[in-house]
């Protein structure tokens, strides 16, 4: 029962890592439209108003569902609903700040630093080392992403956008161990949920404010029917779908596991990438222009796929040698 239920975990959070993949083309497309509405408005402010807008349509689409159970919500639920949208939403704020600062690929390539983080924090904790075999396919992640990144090293210099991607990838780390406390073994997924939308659209809506050029800018960027449909979208896919999922099926796996199946997002946002842009684009005005299929591609996506497909093993191995676990 026990190998059923992880199995289907892991098939549920690949889903919900393409999920989430659908978000950066979808955002791609969002900024030109934006931009040819307020020219000179920043990606940081763009990037929060983002975050509240998608969330906060994320909640509202989620109260008939949520009202009728409202009053029955534990101070567990909310205490984990709260510290995910604490680490979920400040990590994301990091992000977008540190675009400024530092270029795309190396913020890819950083923020995929849980995978690193997730083995070492149990290390500690356990103060046992990683297996050999968790080693490897963490380093197999981090090389697949620096392929598919395009990174070097010498984009890994320590400024202010690596400084904050950093620190939003350690946020990130916080966020998936706090889905598998013992703590909250017993939270709804729906409530925690709810919880986190709510509150990272409470934070972020007056963030992007503060950071506007003008107060109106908020109203002038979400003018545009495109631009609202283009977020309404990542509200059910990327926010509703794709966290939804996690946030209901990633206890049944182990936290560094969850942290390797996530780092397929870049995997997934190059597939994406292939054919889905130039389609949008049209349907949205815009010409744009899909990624071609490259070698980085086919070694990165490679690479890690072979990565989780080891941890898969050393799974599978572990609940053989210990069935009564």
């Amino acid at each position: 029962m026990r190998h059923a239920l992880h199995n289907r975990a892991i098939a549920w959070l690949l889903f919900a890592t393409l999920l989430w993949a659908v978000s950066f083309p979808f955002v791609q497309i969002l900024y030109i439209e934006q931009k040819s509405l307020l020219p000179e408005a920043s990606i940081l402010f763009l990037s929060i108003l983002l975050m509240a807008a998608r969330f906060a349509i994320a909640a509202l689409l989620l109260l008939p569902w949520v009202l009728p159970q409202l009053r029955s919500y534990t101070k567990l639920e909310w205490q984990q609903g709260f510290w995910l949208a604490l680490f979920g939403g400040v990590g994301m704020w990091l992000q977008a700040d540190a675009l400024a600062y530092t270029k795309a690929s190396t913020c890819a390539f950083i923020t995929q630093g849980y995978c690193v983080f997730l083995p070492i924090y149990h290390a500690l904790r356990s103060r046992l080392f990683p297996g050999m075999q968790t080693v490897i396919a963490v380093i197999l992640v981090l090389l697949g992403v620096a392929w598919l990144s395009h990174v070097k090293l010498s984009d890994l210099r320590l400024g202010r956008g690596e400084w904050e991607t950093l620190l939003a990838a350690l946020l990130f780390t916080a966020q998936i161990l706090s889905l598998e406390h013992s703590r909250f073994r017993g939270n709804r997924s729906l409530p925690i949920t709810w919880i986190m939308f709510l509150g990272i659209s409470v934070v972020a809506m007056p963030s992007a404010v503060g950071v506007a050029n003008k107060t109106s800018d908020v109203i002038t960027a979400l003018s545009s029917p495109a631009a609202l449909g283009l977020i309404a979208s990542m509200a059910v896919l990327c926010s509703i779908g794709a966290y939804g999922l996690m946030n209901r099926w990633q206890g049944f796996v182990s936290s560094v596991e969850a942290g390797l199946i996530y780092c397929a997002e870049p995997v997934f946002t190059s597939l994406i990438a292939l054919f889905l842009p130039s389609v949008i684009g049209v349907l949205m005005g815009h010409t744009i222009v899909n990624e071609p299929l490259t070698l980085s591609l086919i070694g990165g996506g490679t690479l890690i796929t072979m990565a989780i497909l080891l941890l898969q093993r050393k799974s599978s191995t572990a609940r053989a040698t210990h069935p009564a676990e």
